[in-house]
């Protein structure tokens, strides 16, 4: 009996994690259906990001696809930043920094927003993708 009561909590473990992964699953299937309408796209816990043309959407993946949409076109941005818990970080760092990695945007209306990543290197790639389209996008105003 008392070896049928250990084996209990390891159970709920395995229980957890399989309802985990079906959960994670159902989230990359809703954001492979959101992505197709996107040029280019990422993935991650924090954030489903989108871009087409001269704009990019971003918002908070869930099993129904991605919620709290923002959308911001190339033209509003006055500034891109890639930030380390909330200061900015040289793209050329070579070592993966330690702590939240964000992409922000300096609005040209003072406001900032901010895309949150959990890889570093995929950040990186982002910002260098974005940085000249913005420059380009500016200097056409």
């Amino acid at each position: 009996m008392e070896r049928g009561l250990l084996w209990l909590p390891l159970l709920g473990l395995f229980i957890w994690l399989t309802w985990a992964g079906w959960n994670e699953y159902q989230k990359l299937e809703a954001y492979k259906t959101w992505a197709s309408q996107f040029e280019r796209a990422k993935y991650d816990i924090y954030a489903a990001l989108g871009q087409s043309d001269k704009q990019l959407t971003w918002g908070r993946p869930t099993r129904r696809g991605p919620i709290q949409l923002q959308t911001l076109a190339y033209p509003e941005i006055k500034q891109i930043d890639l930030t380390i818990a909330g200061e900015p970080i040289a793209v050329e760092t070579a070592e993966p920094p330690k702590g939240r990695i964000n992409l922000r945007f300096s609005l040209q209306d003072g406001q900032t927003a901010s895309i949150p990543f959990t890889d570093w290197e995929i950040a990186q790639s982002w910002y260098v993708f974005l940085a000249p389209h913005i420059e380009a996008a500016q200097g056409s105003l």
